[in-house]
């Protein structure tokens, strides 16, 4: 039997949790790429970069980057984050917001959620601020934007920068302007099970062109390629870089991805309410969502919180239904564990072990999301 087969069998009874999305296009275009000249870093690189620019950022200075975390490395590199340099950072995240202040030897200061939306909590940030900070960095936890007024507000206050990392809301909204254009920097993350994906990969956003300059060197061990490819380089490197750039295969999955980004968009959005609309009026559920006309979802997680959280997931289970946690707590890692002493995180002891992550992926039938919410609320 082949592994295909094995894997179908293992597969097709069961509603996972996430799946990759590849265009049907992707396998005539990757081949093209195979057989071209360039199948590192680029001219679907350069394309990549400016689509998405027009398409997500309003015309933002986009970098292409191997990962999510290249894109948020380089943003706190930007920001002249140095050790010792104080970072306000929520302490629910993927561990890819928060590692990348280790590498620089940043003291990482942990921000409580928002018991509501399971996002930042300014009222935590305002607490934290002192004269060692030097940046906020904020997450659109499942592609729910953060209060985006509130936090402008605190950063330029005490004139610190702040940093969005936009890994899970490409396609949300905020006041009617797109998530990743109100920080000083913002990334976005490719990851295979993203709304967009090119096997792995981010997209830095930047305000200025200086910056954009600086970020493109950095990208590339700190040569100016450019100018190394015109014969013009001085033969020189002067900034410390590291190898963070995009290929053009994973650039050509990203271009056909970007290309039906609408009608991705709008099928995860249809399962998101779905969801909304069956489980909210569950009283022993609570939808993790933000009814404010200002923030318009992405869609990417849908959460929920219960006191039966284990007790719903095994049922689940035993229906073939996956579901998970997707992200835990920051402070618990060991790596992070010397940040938290002393700190107490009321909102997340309370909903650390109440949250669930269900099913949102673009091979998801909408009766399939109406047969999930009928055997939760079956249970709970």
């Amino acid at each position: 039997m082949k592994f295909k087969d094995v894997t179908f069998m293992l597969e097709k009874n069961k509603i996972l949790l996430f799946y990759p999305y590849i265009s049907k296009n992707s396998l005539k275009n990757l081949g093209n790429t195979l057989s071209s000249r360039w199948i590192g870093q680029g001219p679907k690189v350069d394309l990549f970069e400016k689509k998405f620019s027009k398409k997500i950022v309003n015309n933002k200075y986009c970098l292409a980057t191997g990962s999510g975390t290249d894109a948020l490395h380089l943003a706190y590199i930007l920001s002249d984050i140095k050790k010792g340099d104080e970072v306000i950072v929520p302490v629910f995240t993927c561990t890819a917001t928060n590692i990348p202040l280790l590498y620089i030897g940043a003291k990482i200061k942990f921000a409580d959620i928002d018991v509501k939306t399971m996002n930042i909590c300014p009222k935590s940030v305002k607490k934290l601020i002192s004269k060692k900070t030097k940046a906020i960095v904020c997450v659109h936890y499942g592609g729910l934007p953060c209060d985006m007024r509130e936090l402008n507000a605190i950063a330029k206050k005490n004139k610190i920068k702040l940093i969005e990392d936009c890994a899970q809301a490409v396609g949300a909204k905020y006041d009617g302007k797109a998530i990743g254009t109100f920080g000083d920097y913002s990334a976005f993350s490719f990851q295979a099970i993203k709304h967009i994906t090119t096997g792995d990969g981010g997209m830095l956003c930047l305000n200025t062109k200086k910056n954009y300059k600086k970020a493109k060197r950095i990208r590339w061990l700190g040569i100016d390629r450019e100018k190394k490819h015109q014969g013009t380089w001085s033969n020189d490197i002067k900034e410390v870089g590291y190898k963070y750039q995009m290929t053009d295969i994973s650039a050509t999955l990203g271009l056909d991805s970007l290309n039906e980004f609408s009608k991705i968009l709008a099928h995860r959005r249809k399962i998101y309410y779905t969801y909304l609309k069956k489980l909210s009026k569950n009283r022993n559920i609570n939808c993790i969502h933000d009814s404010d006309a200002k923030k318009i979802h992405s869609a990417w997680l849908f959460t929920i919180a219960l006191d039966k959280k284990d007790y719903l997931q095994k049922k689940l289970k035993n229906k073939n239904i996956e579901t998970n946690q997707v992200h835990f707590r920051n402070d618990k890692y060991s790596i992070f564990k010397k940040f938290a002493k002393n700190c107490k995180f009321p909102n997340m002891d309370y909903l650390e072990d109440k949250y669930l992550v269900l099913p949102i992926h673009h091979k998801l039938k909408i009766s399939e999301a109406e047969y999930i919410c009928d055997e939760i609320n079956k249970v709970v």
